[in-house]
């Protein structure tokens, strides 16, 4: 199965809840990661404009993001990521990967990792949006967001949109930032389908788990998300790995039980606000009683 185990479900949902992070755990391929590059390549050479978007000032901190990465995958995990004469060797998907050609260095950069990866630029306003290679989105549209800085890209959010204390620390947070200490966290959704392309927003009111009594099907889309900066031009690079997977496959799940009671009690405490935003305003009771059959 795909859900990292190292997520617990403890992570609760609309609090900032960053820890540090070994540089040597940066990045962590699943069993997924050859299936995700296919569907980055597809989604690339037809709709480009929808997955990528970048701003010229940009460009030094695409290219600073994937020499770390050139560094960081072959030593990291030399099975998966080898170098070769014509580029980088990625073994799961059995293609070698141009590293000196011309156009976006993140382009390059995202053929190498199931990962999405973001660029945040300190600009005076804040840290602004300047480079995207998004695949997998949650809800939300890159082309919306990019040249915007955090308080404006997470206005939607509930407690972090501009003069927010959660705003505030995030901001904080990225200015204390250190090249050497990334820092991760975990996000979760639940949705009526396994796609991994998914901008589109559900209403509040809408009905997302099927139309039977029983909430089916339902999955959990967990982010694996981290913050980098980069020592040369300052930049942070934003990198999500997404898991998807029905939730049955919580019940053979060493820790299912756990991990299900403690979403249960994350949704049930939820604003309407956030509700709202989840999309769970009208299904919050069948989605609960779907994770009780799991948790006991």
């Amino acid at each position: 199965m795909t859900l990292p185990t190292p997520y617990d479900g403890s992570s609760p949902l609309f609090r900032i809840g960053t820890k540090p992070l070994d540089p040597a755990n940066w990045l962590q391929p699943d069993a997924a990661m050859a299936s995700q590059l296919a569907e980055k390549a597809r989604l690339i050479a037809r709709r480009p404009g929808d997955v990528f978007a970048e701003l010229p000032e940009s460009r030094p901190a695409q290219a600073e993001l994937l020499a770390e990465l050139i560094k960081h995958l072959p030593n990291h995990f030399p099975e998966l990521w080898r170098h070769s004469s014509a580029g980088m060797r990625v073994v799961p998907i059995g293609e070698t990967v141009p590293l000196d050609g011309v156009g976006s260095p993140l382009l390059t950069a995202s053929r190498l990792v199931q990962d999405d990866l973001l660029i945040l630029q300190r600009a005076p306003e804040g840290w602004r949006l300047t480079a995207g290679s998004l695949s997998f989105p949650s809800s939300w549209v890159l082309g919306e967001k990019l040249g915007k800085v955090l308080t404006e890209i997470h206005a939607p959010v509930p407690g972090f949109g501009p003069g927010t204390r959660q705003a505030e620390v995030m901001a904080r947070m990225f200015d204390a930032m250190r090249p050497e200490t990334p820092m991760i966290r975990w996000n979760f959704s639940l949705y009526g389908d396994d796609r991994l392309f998914h901008p589109d927003i559900s209403g509040p009111e809408e009905r997302r788990f099927g139309e039977g009594e029983r909430a089916d099907p339902v999955f959990l889309r967990v982010e694996r998300q981290t913050l980098r900066k980069l020592p040369e031009t300052g930049a942070i690079a934003f990198t999500i790995r997404m898991s998807i997977d029905p939730l049955e496959r919580l019940e053979a799940h060493g820790d299912g039980a756990r991990i299900a009671a403690s979403l249960i009690e994350q949704i049930t405490a939820l604003t309407p606000e956030q509700l709202d935003y989840k999309g769970l305003t009208r299904e919050r009771e069948r989605v609960v009683e779907r994770l009780r059959e799991i948790a006991g």
